[in-house]
Order: structure tokens, then sequence, then C-alpha cells
């Protein structure tokens, strides 16, 4: 059986209930960043131990928050050594906004994950392209590279369209299905 891990940083809730999401599909583990932007030795000996890592963060400015960005900076160990090298990766965000720049902080997970060496999934999941789509469909934001997600600024997590929340839970089992292929192929 394969080894998926779900590593996050949520400020406000919305991103870790995604992560939930996406973990209960795929069977992962959650790691989650704390406040500080850390995680322990034993959540990194996890992350090299696993068969695929999706990668979580909300979008604030365009991009990761800055303890995402500080986890990633800090992934320079494994990079070196290329611990994460042809793992499968994956990654997802949420913002206030329908766009919101949510495309650069996918773009900057797919980076990260690239320069590990890792293996690439997306969401392979056709966005509803016609009048009778609502915010409730299966990839309702359009969401190829990766899953998006949106959260009004004043809504809690409890609020998270549930559109959104099934297409979390369809991106964590397409997920799942790529690293059993893939661990079963090795």
């Amino acid at each position: 059986m394969s080894k998926i891990v779900v590593l996050f940083h949520s400020g406000y809730g919305h991103t870790k209930k995604v992560a939930e999401a996406v973990a209960g599909a795929a069977e992962a583990q959650l790691i989650a960043i704390d406040a500080e932007g850390n995680i322990s030795e034993a959540d990194w000996a996890t992350l090299a131990a696993a068969d695929g890592i999706i990668f979580g963060t909300p979008t604030y400015m365009g991009g990761p928050s800055w303890q995402f960005k500080k986890f990633a900076d800090a992934s320079s160990k494994p990079w070196y050594a290329q611990v994460w090298k042809d793992k499968i990766a994956a990654g997802f965000t949420n913002s206030a906004t329908l766009n919101g720049d949510k495309q650069g902080t996918i773009q900057y997970l797919h980076t990260l994950s690239q320069q590990h060496s890792m293996i690439w999934v997306g969401t392979g999941m056709k966005a509803p392209n016609h009048k009778a789509a609502t915010r409730d469909d299966i990839n309702n934001l359009g969401g190829y590279a990766g899953l998006i997600t949106q959260t009004p600024s004043d809504a809690s997590a409890e609020e998270m369209v549930p559109g959104d929340i099934a297409t979390a839970k369809a991106f964590g089992a397409r997920v799942k299905i790529v690293v059993d292929r893939w661990v079963k192929a090795a």
C-alpha cells in the first residue's frame, strides 16, 4: 500500500478543511506546518518515507503563505540529497476571491516539486463551462495544474462551497490512483 502525505499550512482553517478532504480521499496522513512555518523532525522523516506528497497552502498576495515558503526553503536539505526524487507530487490552494492569483501559487508548488525531481499530477478534471454550471459543480473554478478552491473572506471553514470540497475529494482520489499505479510499477 502506498504512503501519501498531505503537507499544508492553513492560516484561518479553510486550507485545513481542503487538506482534510484531500487526505480522506487519498488515504493520506496530514502534516500541518505550524504558525511559525515549522514541522517536526518526525514529520521530515514521514515525508522522506512517503511515496507521494500533496502540498497545500492558502494564496496570500498572489503566492503561498510565508509559513509554507519557510518550509519550502527548509526543504533544501532533502533537495540536496534528492530524497524526494521520483515521488509523486500534487498541490492545492484556497483564497478569498474566485481568481486571487491562485495559479501563481499552484505554479510555485509545481516548481518546488520539479526542483525536488518529483512527478507532478494535475487534477485530471474538466471544468464545467456551460450556462447551467454552478459553484457546486466539480472543478467549477477550472483548476487543471492543481486544485483551487475559494472561500469568501468573511466565511468560516464550515461555510466552504460544497462543490469545492467535493472537488478536493475527487482530487485526492485521483492522486491516490496515480501514486498506487506508480508504486506498483516500481
